[in-house]
């Protein structure tokens, strides 16, 4: 095995022995309880575990079967397993388990989020104030945009989406934006075996429809839902960037159509698109090939 995690000290092997023959002394311990659980109750213990390596400064075979009141059989497969996806590591030298690189980059996927949400607070608000109208910034979560944040319009008529609301990518200006940074294979790929839901006469509901429309907003900067998922609401929406160049959000402006014809919408892509180049900014991200 990879980074010697299967090696155990002899302390931990005497450990384990001990454990097991305590655990078979045990009334109403059924054979083979610890051996074949549930795939639920192996994730349960495998999160347990993992929450106690990462509380813990360096973590012995022994000490977590202890605390987690797990045989320590049970506990070295499981973190064998956990070792084997980058969630966990082990010291063969002093057999001390560490949280592992893989849990690190999940972590800071929700810091990331997280900072977008708090970050994008005032850049927001500026973009209301600046516009008029509600602005939000949303991510791409498999084939679906998330709302995450929204300033709304002082208007009596205005959009709403609450954090949390899942929205279908192609139609949504942000999603739509966050698309036009993809390849068209990369887009072909996503979309394969899915439906485009129709939702107006405006829908791209096609793949070809909505390519076509992707190549329009390549070239123009910006992207626009143009009464495609809600008849009476238009859209303009640019993607947000990390730090390697790949677009992880978008932010954009909303409201009704009769307060955003086309000669308003033109006047708001430019604002939209330094909102955006702002936000990716402040996040440490940059544009891809800037």
């Amino acid at each position: 095995m990879q980074g010697g995690y299967e090696r155990l000290t002899k302390k931990e092997e005497a450990g384990m022995a001990g454990r097991q023959e305590t655990t078979r002394g045990k009334p109403g311990r059924k054979a083979g309880e610890n051996a074949a659980p549930s795939s639920v109750q192996v994730l349960d213990r495998s999160l347990k575990l993992l929450e106690l390596v990462a509380g813990a400064d360096g973590a012995g075979l022994t000490d977590l079967a202890d605390q987690s009141g797990m045989a320590p059989s049970t506990v070295h497969r499981l973190l064998t397993s956990l070792a084997g996806h980058g969630m966990v590591t082990h010291d063969a030298e002093t057999g001390a388990w560490t949280i592992g690189v893989k849990a690190f980059e999940i972590g800071t996927a929700y810091l990331r989020f997280r900072k977008l949400g708090t970050i994008s607070r005032p850049f927001l608000k500026q973009l209301m104030e600046g516009c008029g109208e509600t602005a939000n910034i949303a991510i791409e979560d498999d084939g679906d945009v998330v709302f995450i944040s929204q300033v709304e319009s002082h208007a009596p008529m205005r959009a709403f989406f609450r954090p949390g609301r899942r929205g279908p990518i192609h139609a949504s200006g942000i999603g739509k934006a966050i698309l036009s940074t993809w390849t068209d294979a990369r887009i072909a790929a996503l979309l394969a075996g899915r439906s485009l839901q129709h939702f107006t006469d405006k829908t791209r509901d096609s793949l070809p429809l909505l390519l076509d429309d992707i190549a329009g907003i390549r070239a123009r900067g910006w992207s626009i839902d143009d009464e495609e998922h809600t008849l009476g609401m238009r859209c303009v929406a640019a993607p947000i960037f990390d730090e390697y160049g790949e677009a992880v959000a978008g932010i954009s402006v909303s409201g009704p159509a009769v307060r955003l014809p086309d000669e308003k919408v033109d006047a708001l892509g430019p604002i939209v698109v330094k909102a955006a180049a702002g936000l990716t900014k402040a996040m440490g991200g940059r544009v891809a090939g800037a």
